[in-house]
């Protein structure tokens, strides 16, 4: 099979070289184009899912009937449709020079392959835009077709200022970027705020937390009983006096602490004579 392929490709790189021998003979600039393999995506450009690759000069698939070619000195814009977060495919839409003719569409291409294709229009040079619906191609082409001052940024005044070129097929995703990026604002802005009021709300608490607890130290134990000030008053007078008498009474018994000396016992006789009666008279 290897070997097949191989006698196959140099078959036709001789046929085109003997082509375009006889095209310079004539007088006509003839080239054969090779399409690149690794940009290749899948699509649907008529009824059936085919291979399409790009080349130099155009967009193609010659595998399947009937064949799909696009010139690319032919294509004026690109537009991306249905590109949204929740879908798996898109299509795209590639706009004639020529307004009167309808454009190009391939349609169901894989996501994964957007990022690729639109790489490879910029390295073309050719402007596209993207947007979250199918359009109307027809009337669009009409309108355009019938524009004088489609490529101008103003209208006919000259003064009144209008979307140029291709730039209004930006619209139909500009407002989601609008709302996206407002929304993200809001929340940005929301989250700061609510930040910031945490914040002062905790300095605050500390600040209130550290008064209360200096407040707390000096009367916590007469809190705890429920005492008012007048309460508190007369139970630190009290304590005063306490303090004072007990002051008193250890400094008298610190005063005197010798032992007392015990008294002898005196020399004096008790008379035990019995005491005579008086009479009465």
């Amino acid at each position: 099979e290897r070997q097949l392929r191989k006698r196959l490709n140099e078959a036709f790189k001789e046929f085109c070289r003997k082509v375009e021998s006889v095209a310079r003979k004539n007088g006509y600039s003839f080239e054969f184009d090779i399409p690149y393999r690794d940009l290749g995506f899948t699509g649907n450009p008529h009824k059936e899912m085919v291979s399409i690759q790009p080349t130099l000069n155009c967009l193609c698939n010659l595998t399947e009937t009937p064949f799909f070619v696009v010139d690319l000195s032919n294509v004026d814009h690109v537009h991306f449709e249905r590109v949204t977060f929740m879908s798996k495919a898109f299509d795209v839409v590639l706009i004639n020079k020529d307004f009167t003719k309808q454009p190009w569409r391939v349609d169901m291409i894989p996501n994964e392959d957007k990022d690729s294709i639109q790489e490879w229009l910029t390295d073309m040079e050719i402007s596209y835009t993207e947007g979250p619906m199918n359009l109307n191609w027809k009337q669009i082409m009409s309108t355009v077709a019938g524009d004088d001052r489609f490529y101008m940024d103003t209208e006919e005044d000259e003064i009144t200022p209008k979307e140029a070129g291709w730039e209004f097929l930006r619209m139909f995703g500009r407002d989601d970027d609008e709302g996206e990026e407002s929304e993200e604002e809001s929340v940005y802005s929301e989250n700061t705020e609510q930040e910031e009021s945490s914040e002062e709300e905790s300095e605050a608490e500390e600040f209130d937390s550290e008064d209360d607890e200096s407040d707390f130290d000096g009367d916590e134990e007469l809190e705890e009983q429920g005492m008012d000030w007048d309460d508190m008053e007369r139970e630190a007078a009290a304590d005063d006096r306490r303090k004072k008498r007990d002051g008193d009474d250890t400094g008298d018994t610190r005063r005197d602490t010798r032992p007392k000396r015990k008294q002898r016992p005196s020399n004096t006789r008790r008379d035990t004579r019995p005491k005579m009666k008086q009479r009465r008279r």
